[in-house]
C-alpha cells in the first residue's frame, strides 16, 4: 500500500465568484513572462505567506488588492497578519504597489494598482520593469488595424456594377439654329464665411452696406484674413471700428481696410513641447508612502526597511541571560514581602 505525503502548507481558500473588483484601472495587475503553476510555488515562504501568495495568485487581473477585502475572503488572519504578510511577500519579490497618474490635464488622477509575481525578482527586475511600465504610459497606442473583410462578405456587400451606357454622339446643330448663348459661372449654393461676413456687415452698419458684386470683389482679401486664423468676428470688428462720420465708398473704404490691416502670418505649426511624462511611484507595502522604485528597496521605503532589517536581524536571548533575570526577579519578590 502506498504511502501518501501531506503537505504541511494550509490548502489554498477557492475564490469566491461574488470576491470585489477593483475600479476600472486599479487593483491586481499581473506581470507577464509567468510559468505555469506548479506544486513548489511559494514553498520557500512562511506557511501565512504561503496561504495568501497562493489566493492572491488565483485572483484575476483588476480584482481589489485591499487589506481589508483580502481580510474578509481569509478568515483565518485578520487585517494586521495580512499586512504583514504583504509586506514579507514584496521584500520577497512577488508584489509591488504603485500608483500611477492617468489622464491629461485638468482630469488628471491618480489610479492604485498592485503588480503581481508568481515568479519572486529582485529589485532591479522590478526597477527594470516599472521604467518599462511608466514609459509605455506615454506611448499613444496605434489604432488597431481594420480586419479586411471576408470574401464571401466582400463579394455580398459590394454593389453590383452599373449597366455600361452606351455613348451617344450629340446631332449636329441645324444649318439655321442660332448658337447658343455661352453660360454664365454661378455662384456655389453655400456662400463662404469671408462673403457671408462682407454681406453682413452692412446690417450691422448702414454705411458699410455692399452689394453683391462688391462681396464678390472683396471676398479673396476677407479670406485672406481667415486663412491666417482669425475669426470672422475678429474680421468685422477691424473693418467697422472708428468708421468716419460719413462714408462716401463703402467698397473703397473695406477694401483699403482689408489690404492695410492684415494680420500677420502665424507659423501652421505649434513649437514641439516636450510631452508631460506620466509618473509611476511605488507606494510603501507597509506604510504606503510613496517614492521612485529605485528608492524602495523590497517594495519598502528606508524607515520601514530599516525597521525590518533590524527586526530580521534580532537574536535570541542567550539562556543563561535569562536565568540571570529569573533570578533577580525572583530575589526582589523575596525583598518586597512583608516580614
Amino acid at each position: 500500500m502506498a504511502t501518501q505525503h501531506f503537505s504541511s502548507a494550509l490548502p489554498v481558500p477557492a475564490v469566491s465568484p461574488a470576491y470585489p473588483m477593483a475600479k476600472p484601472g486599479y487593483g491586481k495587475r499581473t506581470v507577464p513572462g509567468q510559468q505555469p503553476r506548479t506544486r513548489d510555488d511559494f514553498c520557500l515562504l512562511p506557511t501565512r505567506e504561503r496561504y495568501v501568495a497562493g489566493f492572491v495568485d488565483h485572483l484575476p487581473d483588476g480584482a481589489a488588492m485591499s487589506v481589508k477585502q483580502l481580510a474578509k475572503q481569509l478568515p483565518l488572519y485578520g487585517q494586521q497578519a495580512i499586512g504583514t504578510a504583504l509586506k514579507a511577500l514584496s521584500v520577497a519579490g512577488h508584489l509591488r504597489r504603485v500608483r500611477c497618474s492617468v489622464g491629461a490635464g485638468d482630469e488628471c488622477r491618480w489610479v492604485f494598482r498592485t503588480f503581481w509575481s508568481r515568479t519572486a525578482h529582485d529589485n532591479e527586475w522590478w526597477n527594470t520593469y516599472l521604467a518599462t511600465e511608466n514609459a509605455s504610459q506615454t506611448a499613444v497606442p496605434p489604432a488597431p488595424p481594420e480586419a479586411p473583410p471576408s470574401p464571401d462578405l466582400a463579394a455580398s456587400a459590394e454593389p453590383p456594377a452599373p449597366a455600361p451606357v452606351p455613348h451617344q454622339r450629340t446631332p449636329p446643330p441645324a444649318p439655321d439654329a442660332e448658337p447658343a448663348p455661352p453660360t454664365q459661372p454661378t455662384r456655389e449654393a453655400t456662400p463662404s464665411p469671408a462673403y457671408l461676413a462682407l454681406a453682413r456687415l452692412g446690417r450691422n452698419d448702414h454705411r458699410l452696406a455692399l452689394s453683391a458684386d462688391d462681396c464678390t470683389t472683396l471676398e479673396p482679401l476677407a479670406t485672406q484674413w481667415l486663412d491666417r486664423g482669425v475669426t470672422t468676428d475678429y474680421l468685422t470688428n477691424a473693418l467697422t471700428a472708428g468708421l468716419p462720420t460719413q462714408v462716401d465708398s463703402p467698397i473703397g473704404l473695406i477694401r483699403r481696410r482689408l489690404i492695410d490691416k492684415l494680420p500677420p502670418q502665424l507659423p501652421t505649426t505649434t513649437p514641439n513641447t516636450p510631452t508631460p511624462t506620466r509618473r509611476l511611484l511605488v507606494e510603501c507595502t507597509d506604510c504606503g508612502r510613496p517614492g521612485p522604485p529605485e528608492a524602495l528597496p523590497d517594495g519598502l521605503c528606508r524607515p520601514c526597511h530599516q525597521t525590518h532589517t533590524t527586526g530580521s536581524n534580532t537574536t535570541s536571548p542567550d539562556p543563561t541571560q535569562i536565568t540571570a533575570v529569573k533570578t533577580h526577579m525572583a530575589n526582589l519578590r523575596t525583598l518586597l514581602k512583608p516580614v
